[in-house]
């Protein structure tokens, strides 16, 4: 499974949701769906503006842990 460390990269920078909404120009609706986890995709221009504001790269926000054993992957919305 794919991880957000968005909360951490935040109270690391000294910076609050909202500030960062105005700063890449995203919905603090459509950030605080990725800081918890319950977005299901993220487009490469938004991790692009994370990335420049919080000073980070992909990594930092972003990381994989392995699904428990006998976990069901998900659907792949773009799978044929």
């Amino acid at each position: 499974m794919i991880t957000v460390n968005l909360d951490k990269m935040l109270l690391e920078r000294h910076m609050k949701l909202s500030e960062l909404s105005e700063k890449i120009g995203i919905s603090m609706t459509n950030l605080s769906l990725l800081k918890t986890g319950k977005g299901r995709a993220i487009r490469f221009s938004t991790l692009n503006k994370l990335c420049t504001v919080l000073e980070c790269v992909p990594g930092d926000i972003l990381a994989y842990q392995r699904d428990p054993e006998g976990t069901p992957m998900e659907e792949d919305i773009y799978a044929e």
